[in-house]
């Protein structure tokens, strides 16, 4: 199974400019985490799945809490937020930065993360 959560609209500090660095700009966060799902399925138990609303929170603390100067770490660290799930067998997150070049409507990072062995 794959869970995902999309456009996850956050503000924080992120750039290297001096203007960057004065006011919180939007990002926005996708992700999907592939995992076993079969036993939650059968259960239809919330322990036996990944809490997205618990992990969303997870994202939301860290990212809104720091400030970054890359688009990359971010993506980094909400990889491995996410990944750290026990249930999680890959993840991968996609962070935009609206509107960071002109013309554009967006620059984005992608980061995969498999768990070793999964």
């Amino acid at each position: 199974m794959i869970v995902k959560i999309k456009n996850l609209r956050l503000r924080t500090i992120v750039g290297i400019y001096d203007w960057e660095k004065k006011k919180p700009q939007e990002v926005v966060i996708n992700l999907q985490i592939t995992f076993d799902g079969a036993k939650a399925a059968e259960t239809d138990d919330i322990k036996e799945t990944i809490d997205y609303k618990t992990l969303r929170n997870q994202i939301i603390d860290h990212v809104e809490k720091n400030d970054f100067n890359l688009v990359e770490k971010i993506a980094s660290d909400v990889t491995d937020i996410a990944i750290a799930n026990p249930l999680a067998k890959k993840v991968v997150v996609e962070v935009d930065k609206p509107g960071a070049l002109r013309l554009t409507d967006s620059v984005s990072i992608v980061v995969e993360k498999e768990r070793p062995g999964a």
